[in-house]
């Protein structure tokens, strides 16, 4: 039995993304599946949506964009990073709102993207790096049709310990 995803948009962020952006940033069980691992301060990060807000993708090959649910709150973040437009790829990373997840947000945010960047961008591929030791997110990149297609070996270090990870791929074109 299919399940169905919940409603989202995805949009830029705003300066009234702050205390989600807050939460997430300095959730310190996030930073073991992202570049982060450090707390930000408010004001630094007050000034990273400022910047944000005027980001040309073609210019700074990345975007970050607030995925917000039918309600309007956010229910987490999609970040499109290593833009490629000659190749039209680019690399796919998302986070959801602790207290959303499990609810098919993961999905929606995909699925969104994925069309953001078919239809905006011209995009043929998407891809992510997942650690190994991520299953939630293993899960939801398998569950969206992503294929395995190499495995890069002590690509993370986290707690002193290396880990290798997982690059998928998902060809969206069609």
């Amino acid at each position: 039995m299919e399940t169905r995803q919940p409603d989202i948009s995805l949009r830029a962020m705003e300066p009234a993304d702050i205390d989600a952006v807050y939460r997430w940033e300095n959730d310190p069980e996030v930073w073991v599946y992202s570049a982060a691992h450090q707390p930000f301060s408010r004001h630094a990060l007050q000034q990273f949506i400022d910047e944000c807000s005027g980001v040309d993708i073609y210019a700074s090959r990345q975007l970050r964009l607030m995925a917000e649910g039918a309600d309007g709150e956010a229910v987490g973040c999609v970040d499109l990073y290593d833009f490629d437009p000659h190749h039209r790829r680019a690399a796919v990373g998302i986070l959801t709102d602790s207290r959303m997840r499990r609810r098919g947000y993961g999905g929606a945010m995909l699925a969104a993207v994925e069309a953001f960047g078919r239809e905006h961008l011209c995009l043929h591929q998407l891809y992510a790096i997942v650690g190994t030791g991520n299953e939630q997110s293993v899960n939801l990149f398998e569950r969206a049709g992503y294929a395995p297609c190499g495995r890069v070996k002590d690509w993370l270090l986290t707690g002193g310990e290396w880990s290798d990870a997982i690059v998928y791929q998902k060809i969206i074109e069609k």
